[in-house]
């Protein structure tokens, strides 16, 4: 794929306004320095939803979304980051050159477009065939219409409809100058072949005499077919669905996404069904958050394509036993990719399209907002019914619920889901608890991916990690013995930074760990050498070309101060070698530029480092009330952080020694290393001296 210029990259980018772009589609108001408006990705009624036009970046405090102009197309549009260049290039009239490929490259890229292009004019073909051919009219169209469907939702999803020939398309594609192979390339034609497999120079339609659903991708271009039969023919195919080519690929497409995408994000659920036409149904009866997986098995891809748009999935089951069954095992996936799963089950016999057509809009939207419940509830309900009073069916289903709980990341949940299931099921949840460890410490289990985003790490037991088994508490006789971790507020995390040392932490009733903690352990509550690495570097990125004096900016300040690689977390590593190589190519880093980084984890990074939700009132400074602004005093800030940093790399530095000193010694070491302890107490002491405070440890 051939990459647009580094420096068109840059011009698009500094050219593009976020406020005129964010303003494309939520309606912004002034407050303070920044705009604010409601979330444009998920429901609220209070703006929590940030543009700071200076820095060119976005954040909404409800929802966590973030980013820079090309992060908030790719949110909003669904998607890539060279597609996001694009449009704004478009927007900003911006010719995009982009560098010249290779004749390989070339080749792909013209076999994949020239794919993308006659499938176009196929749906094209089919959708005038449908409108305004007799045969069209009669079978097609009097088809989707029996089944209730309107010219707008027609013309929206761009049905169509395939002649009963053998060649139709085949002719109007040569008559239109298109080359054959890529009709057979996208499986619109097919080759015949004799018996041993050779081909035999015919080809011929591979639709004929079908009701065509166009099937597009998160951009909107059309890369296969859907096709249904009218004809009764036991022999025949019902439905009849494009080849795998370079351009459709099964398992990473959803029927109806690109119209759903919109109102999935903003309603925040996803509605999944099974079929073309309960997608069709639905959407014209005004639930428009609503895709299909086209009667295949969900796939992990799919699951990701979700997720883009929401966290919430409700599967709409049809009323068939055979197919509930069938359908659980890729809910288990939805469970395993961190999605929130619920589910509606239709009476007996009926399917989304028959039963919204058969009780109208409104009692169906009623239906499934009371009928909606979660998924392990209702797989929980499910089974123990079949399994009724057979104790080997009922252990057979406990298990089989028990794999579905595995699948859920968060903790929490899982806790609940237990106790649903023992309520069910009239078992003890202690034993519950034991079969689950048991279960997900099979080596089966272990060797599975997680599929959760950072909270799949603790399923080895169930509650807190390493904790024990039944609630979560770490092992202890008495779960009072050890406070519960959580996450440090805003103010904790400052107040501790501002006294400095786990001691703060601990005064705070935190559970700040040392770096005698697990590393398991290490990564769930706040690191202190994160937290000051990760202010040396937002000061580095935000104000690198500020000048404390004369000819010494910020950037040269830290950087002399700290070395070349002075921070250990290997994002923040890496950011600060970006940041030192624009220093030696004599440019200052720019924030601006950085938070447009196609590399995903740098974006959210600086973004991150670069917001904030609460300004300082003017109206403090017109009172001549004096806060500390790092603006102002950028030495001040550059020593703190450094000084904090340092602070932190001597305390490890004691912990270790203070360590060594519970193992057996000669007497050479230990003199040596009670030298190092003094050494590294009278640096710490200088530090909090310095710092302004009065901490000393071990004193």
């Amino acid at each position: 794929m051939a990459r647009i210029p580094k420096e068109l990259v840059d011009h698009i980018i500094q050219t593009a306004d976020i406020v005129e772009v964010v303003g494309d589609f939520v309606q912004l108001k002034r407050k303070g320095q920044n705009l604010w408006a409601p979330c444009p990705f998920h429901n609220e009624k209070s703006p929590s939803f940030s543009v700071n036009p200076a820095k060119s970046l976005y954040k909404c405090f409800g929802c966590g979304k973030a980013g820079g102009v090309v992060q908030f197309v790719m949110d909003v549009e669904g998607t890539s980051y060279v597609e996001a260049l694009k449009y704004l290039a478009k927007k900003y009239a911006i010719e995009i050159q982009e560098e010249e490929k290779t004749p390989q490259q070339q080749l792909e890229q013209n076999e994949r477009d020239s794919q993308f292009i006659v499938s176009d004019f196929a749906k094209n073909h089919f959708h005038r065939l449908l409108l305004n051919s007799e045969e069209g009219m009669s079978i097609g169209y009097g088809y989707l219409k029996e089944r209730g469907l309107n010219l707008s939702t027609i013309q929206t999803f761009e049905l169509g409809y395939s002649l009963d020939s053998w060649d139709d398309l085949m002719k109007a594609a040569e008559t239109a100058g298109f080359d054959k192979k890529y009709l057979e390339k996208t499986g619109l034609t097919v080759i015949r072949t004799d018996d041993q497999g050779k081909d035999t120079g015919r080809r011929y339609d591979r639709f004929r005499g079908r009701v065509m659903f166009p099937i597009h991708n998160i951009s909107g271009r059309v890369v296969g077919f859907g096709a249904r039969t009218l004809k009764r023919d036991d022999k025949m195919a019902k439905y009849l669905n494009s080849p795998e080519s370079e351009i459709y690929h099964k398992s990473d497409v959803l029927y109806g996404l690109f119209q759903a995408r919109q109102a999935i994000r903003t309603q925040e659920v996803c509605y999944l069904v099974e079929g073309y036409l309960d997608v069709l149904s639905l959407y014209q009866g005004g639930i428009k958050n609503v895709v299909a997986s086209s009667g295949t098995s969900l796939t992990e891809g799919q699951i990701r394509l979700i997720k883009r748009y929401s966290d919430n999935v409700t599967v709409l089951y049809d009323g068939d036993a055979a197919g509930i069954k069938a359908s659980l095992r890729g809910t288990d996936l939805l469970l395993e990719g961190g999605l929130n799963v619920r589910v509606v089950l239709f009476p007996d016999g009926d399917d989304p399209d028959s039963y919204i057509r058969k009780v109208g809009d409104q009692r169906f939207t009623e239906y499934i907002e009371t009928k909606s419940q979660d998924f392990i509830t209702f797989k929980t309900t499910l089974v123990a019914r079949e399994a009724s009073n057979d104790p080997v069916k009922k252990a057979e289903a406990i298990r089989d619920v028990l794999h579905s709980i595995a699948k859920v990341p968060d903790a929490i949940k899982r806790q609940v889901f237990l106790q649903q299931t023992s309520a069910t099921f009239g078992i003890d949840e202690q034993v519950l608890i034991t079969e689950y460890n048991k279960l997900v410490k099979s080596p089966s289990q272990q060797s599975k991916p997680s599929g959760g985003s950072g909270q799949g790490d603790n399923r080895g037991n169930y509650g807190n990690g390493a904790g024990s088994a039944n609630t979560g508490y770490p092992p202890s006789s008495n779960p009072r013995s050890a406070p519960a971790q959580r996450p440090m507020s805003d103010e904790e995390e400052a107040e501790m930074l501002m006294y400095g040392g786990a001691e703060a932490a601990e005064s705070l009733g935190t559970a700040f760990q040392s770096t005698k903690a697990k590393p398991e352990e290490a990564e769930e509550t706040p690191d202190m050498l994160q937290v000051c690495e990760r202010e040396v570097l937002r000061l580095l990125v935000l104000y690198a070309g500020r000048e404390i004096e004369p000819e010494i900016s910020v950037a040269g300040y830290l950087m002399s101060q700290l070395g070349e690689y002075p921070l250990q977390k290997p994002l923040y590593a890496e950011m600060w070698e970006i940041c030192r190589q624009e220093l030696l190519a004599g440019r200052f880093p720019d924030a601006r530029l950085l938070a447009q980084n196609e590399r995903e984890d740098i974006r959210q990074l600086i973004t991150d480092l670069a917001t904030e939700r609460y300004e300082i009132s003017p109206n403090w400074r017109t009172k001549e009330i004096y806060v500390f602004n790092e603006v102002d005093l950028p030495q001040l800030a550059c020593d703190n952080a450094v000084l904090r940093l340092n602070k932190v790399h001597v305390q490890r530095e004691l912990d270790q020694c203070l360590e060594k000193l519970r193992h057996p010694l000669d007497d050479a070491e230990m003199f040596e290393i009670l030298g190092d302890i003094k050494r590294l107490k009278e640096l710490d002491n200088e530090l909090a001296a310095l710092l302004g405070t009065v901490v000393a440890r071990g004193a």
